[in-house]
């Protein structure tokens, strides 16, 4: 006759099932009021309810860790769950941000044209704010002396040509004397600005013509100036936009170098240079565009190390940070009356802020 089993009611233990030796589960049932207390089961586990499992492995149930957080057999890493997983969730506010940034550069949109021209025209308002007292820094008193000194400025400093050509026109005041000049004289005398016997042969070759072909008078047509000796479109220009004041723009290394800095222009070809920048800015506004930049360049923008630190106009910049952006070494970096140093002319105009540059042989 087959026993009945106690009721729950009666508070009888209950006896379950004896469990086989290879999968030991088994604790008695917690009597009514009592707390549960687990019995260790082979290899230290904790059985279902809360208890550990082989290997040390916490099982489902009863608020146990459950695969995800478990620890395996042996100490190891669970599958699916573990330190590495751990791991997992706390590099997962890093992997957001990095998916949140990356969002944020796909987001960012190129410079478009207009954009660009904005940008540079502020750019120009900006320096003749900084630089209100641009200005052409070669010496002259005529169009034929800007004209010899802007020939002789090339590969040297307006620096140097300006402590070299006041010897030069006191002995050769006009083009017919010059060209008259004996070849050795005028190359001793030029010697301080480099290449001289090139230089020589190149500023008595436009007196030459001065004299022969256009009444000993410098032109003002840029088609007349480009046919003289040693005259190319950038000496032109500044001989047009400073002696006769008809616009044009200086295309010298400075003028490149900030031109494709500030992505006015992706070209290094001087005339390609010329033209797309032309088209940016109003006529009127080239030659002391011209001037503005190259001082820029000159003073703060410089070739080797820029220094971005110290710079004006760094929020409408792209390319801040190529140089120094520390302010302190920054200003350590400018040049000439940023510096605290002598300009370039020995004979400045009278609105120029700093100190004239000293005679050739002279302390600064």
């Amino acid at each position: 006759m087959t026993k009945r089993a106690p009721s729950k009611r009666s508070g009888a233990k209950v006896t379950p099932p004896e469990k086989s030796a290879t999968a030991p589960r088994g604790a008695r049932a917690p009597k009514t009021g009592e707390t549960a207390e687990p019995a260790k089961a082979a290899g230290g586990s904790k059985a279902p309810g809360g208890s550990k499992a082989a290997g040390g492995t916490e099982a489902a149930g009863g608020g146990s860790k459950a695969a995800g957080g478990s620890k395996a057999a042996g100490g190891t890493k669970a599958r699916g769950g573990s330190k590495a997983a751990g791991r997992g969730k706390a590099a997962e506010p890093a992997a957001k941000a990095a998916g949140t940034a990356g969002a944020g550069a796909k987001a960012a949109r190129p410079e478009s044209h207009l954009g660009m021209v904005r940008r540079a025209r502020k750019i120009n308002r900006e320096l003749a704010e900084v630089y209100p007292y641009a200005h052409p820094e070669l010496d002259f008193r005529n169009p034929f002396e800007l004209l010899v000194a802007t020939v002789l400025s090339a590969q040297t400093t307006d620096l140097r040509v300006n402590q070299t050509t006041p010897a030069l026109f006191a002995k050769y005041p006009t083009p017919e004397d010059l060209a008259a000049a004996v070849p050795e004289e005028v190359e001793e005398l030029i010697r301080p600005t480099g290449f001289f016997r090139a230089k020589t042969k190149s500023i008595m070759g436009l007196a030459t013509a001065l004299r022969d072909d256009f009444g000993g008078e410098v032109p003002g047509r840029l088609e007349d100036l480009v046919k003289l000796p040693g005259v190319g479109r950038k000496t032109a220009f500044v001989v047009l936009g400073n002696a006769f004041g008809v616009p044009g723009i200086t295309v010298d290394t400075h003028f490149m170098r900030l031109a494709r800095r500030w992505k006015w222009t992706e070209s290094d070809d001087p005339v390609k240079i010329e033209a797309e920048v032309a088209a940016i800015f109003p006529k009127s506004d080239w030659t002391m565009l011209s001037h503005r930049v190259i001082f820029h360049g000159r003073r703060i923008c410089h070739a080797r190390k820029p220094a971005c630190g110290a710079c004006p106009i760094t929020h409408l910049c792209p390319a801040y940070g190529e140089g120094e952006t520390d302010p302190e070494k920054a200003r350590k970096l400018l040049k000439y009356e940023k510096g605290g140093s002598p300009g370039q002319r020995l004979n400045p105009p009278p609105d120029y802020p700093g100190r004239p540059a000293p005679p050739l042989g002279a302390e600064a």
